[in-house]
């Protein structure tokens, strides 16, 4: 993991400062493809990161030691507090269907240490398992140097475990290309009860890569993921390990 470390450093100030456009595209009903062919950004490492946000409360201390420490936050305005308040405690995951040029097809996730493998098939690879929506979120990489092995890729988020709210979590993925702007999809629309979302779709379309939203909520899981894009696995009901819990 130490390359992956590496290749996290090496990449984070690149996009975080951004400029007066904010250095993303926002990828929407309206805006929904984006084609990394055309913005020279077909190569190198992609890394797809989901970040999301926990009640406060289920951070760590209470909050009279978080006021003794930051005493200003009492002053913060009661609708500020309540919003905050409304956070939901939530183990967001972050998974992949593959499917690759040869016909090969599986599932890189959490759940069972499929993690995959970013210099040999599927090129797709998961860093880590983050329960707590922590600044870093959890983080997948694509080798796109290995495109012309790549037929499609669709990236989902799902509910491991805790209340089923997307909307209340403020989960957004964001692909960040080896060069160019970053690409921001925001999970924020209110489906109560979803369990699952396919995010984003990732296709060689004549050797064009091409990046499209699709932000579709299921109440199920991966197998009903799978069933609405046709990938055709089986599947089994599968846990973390206690360590990943």
């Amino acid at each position: 993991m130490g390359f992956l470390d590496g290749l996290w450093r090496g990449r984070e100030s690149a996009f975080d400062s951004g400029n007066a456009a904010t250095n993303a595209i926002e990828l929407t009903k309206r805006q929904s493809q984006v084609s990394l062919t055309r913005q020279g950004a077909a190569t190198g490492h992609l890394r797809i990161n989901l970040s999301w946000r926990m009640r406060t409360s289920d951070l760590g201390g209470t909050q009279r030691e978080s006021l003794l420490r930051h005493p200003f936050r009492a002053l913060k305005p009661p609708e500020v507090v309540g919003h905050s308040q409304s956070m939901v405690n939530v183990d967001l995951d972050l998974g992949c269907l593959y499917e690759l040029q040869d016909g090969t097809k599986g599932v890189v996730q959490p759940l069972g240490g499929l993690l995959g493998d970013v210099n040999a098939p599927p090129y797709v690879k998961l860093s880590g398992d983050d329960r707590f929506g922590s600044g870093s979120g959890e983080t997948m990489y694509v080798n796109l140097d290995h495109r012309e092995n790549i037929k499609r890729l669709l990236v989902f988020a799902y509910i491991y475990d805790q209340t089923p709210a997307f909307d209340r979590t403020q989960a957004m993925v964001t692909l960040y290309p080896s060069s160019g702007p970053r690409i921001e999809i925001g999970l924020d629309e209110r489906h109560p009860q979803a369990r699952s979302c396919a995010v984003v779709m990732i296709e060689n379309v004549k050797n064009e890569i091409l990046v499209r939203r699709e932000v579709r909520f299921v109440y199920g899981f991966q197998a009903e993921l799978d069933r609405l894009y046709g990938w055709g696995l089986q599947w089994g009901r599968g846990y973390k390990s206690k360590a990943g819990r």
